[in-house]
C-alpha cells in the first residue's frame, strides 16, 4: 500500500516494541519516517534514527529539527516513548513519581510543542499518543503508571480541542498488555515468569497478549487521512479488556 506516500512521520520511542512496529508500518505504507529514541544504533535500514531524550527539552528540540530537516517537514507525530512502573501508591518514592510523570506526560508535551510549528504547515497533520488500558481500568499494582496514562488521556483530549481549528487532529490508542521486549523483561523478573504470563493472558478476554503489530495498525489508521474526521478519540486495542465481562468458561 502507498496511501501515505509523501507523508512524513516522527515516532518517539521508535527503536523497539510498539514504536518500531509503527515506524515500519508507516514505511510500508509509503511514508518517510524518523525514529527518535535514546539508543538508535539498532534502528533498521529505511528508518532515520535520531538520538533523543524526551526528558530533556534541548535534546527534544534538537532532535525534532534534525528529523524535520531530513524529512522535509512533519505531518505526523507519534508520541510513543514511555516508561513503566509497578507497585501500589505506597511503593514508589517521590523521585520515581517525578521520573515516570516527566517521561510519560511532560515528555509528550515537550515533543508536541517542538513539533507544532511543523504540523501547522501540513495539510494532513495528526498526533497520536500511546496511552493505555491503565487510563480507564483499575489495575492492581499499577498506581503510578495508571496515573501517568490517565494524564495522557486527558492531555490528548485537551490537545485535540486546542488544535482542531488549526487542522491538527489528536488521538490516542489504549492498548492492554502488549507482547514487547519491555513486558518480557518484566516477566523475566517475576518469581514465576510462566505463571505471570498466564495471568496476564487470562486477564484479557481474547486469552492472549496484544501484539505490537496490532497496536501499530491502530496508530497508523489514526494518523492517516482515512481518519480525517477522527479527533479527540481513544481507540482501545485491548482484546476486549475494557468493555467485556465474560462468564467463566463452560458456563
Amino acid at each position: 500500500m502507498s496511501d501515505l506516500a509523501g507523508m512524513s512521520a516522527v515516532v518517539t520511542g521508535g527503536a523497539s516494541g510498539i514504536g518500531l512496529a509503527t515506524a515500519r508500518l508507516f514505511v510500508e505504507r509509503g511514508a518517510w519516517v524518523a525514529v527518535l529514541d535514546r539508543d538508535v544504533d539498532a534502528v533498521p535500514d529505511g528508518l532515520r534514527g535520531v538520538r533523543c531524550d524526551v526528558s530533556d527539552d534541548a535534546s527534544v528540540r534538537r532532535a525534532v529539527d534534525v528529523a524535520a530537516g531530513a524529512l522535509g517537514g512533519v505531518d505526523v507525530l507519534v508520541n510513543n516513548a514511555g516508561v513503566g512502573a509497578s507497585g501500589t501508591v505506597q511503593d514508589n518514592d517521590d523521585a520515581e513519581w517525578h521520573r515516570v510523570l516527566d517521561v510519560n506526560v511532560v515528555g509528550i508535551a515537550r515533543v508536541s510543542r517542538a513539533v507544532l510549528g511543523y504540523l501547522r504547515r501540513s495539510d494532513r497533520a495528526a498526533v497520536v499518543n500511546t496511552c493505555s488500558i491503565a487510563a480507564t481500568a483499575g489495575l492492581t499494582r499499577r498506581a503510578l503508571y495508571s496515573a501517568s496514562k490517565g494524564a495522557v488521556l486527558a492531555l490528548t483530549l485537551a490537545m485535540a480541542a486546542d488544535h482542531v481549528r488549526e487542522g491538527i487532529r489528536v488521538n490516542c490508542v489504549n492498548p492492554a498488555t502488549v507482547d514487547t521486549p519491555w513486558v518480557q523483561r518484566l516477566l523475566n523478573d517475576a518469581e514465576d515468569p510462566v505463571a505471570e504470563r498466564a495471568a496476564l493472558q487470562e486477564r484479557q478476554p481474547t486469552g492472549r497478549l496484544v501484539t505490537a503489530a496490532e497496536v501499530a495498525q491502530a496508530i497508523v489508521y489514526l494518523a492517516s487521512p482515512a481518519a480525517g474526521s477522527v479527533t479527540g478519540t481513544a481507540l482501545a486495542v485491548d482484546g476486549g479488556m475494557q468493555g467485556l465481562r465474560l462468564r467463566p468458561a463452560g458456563t
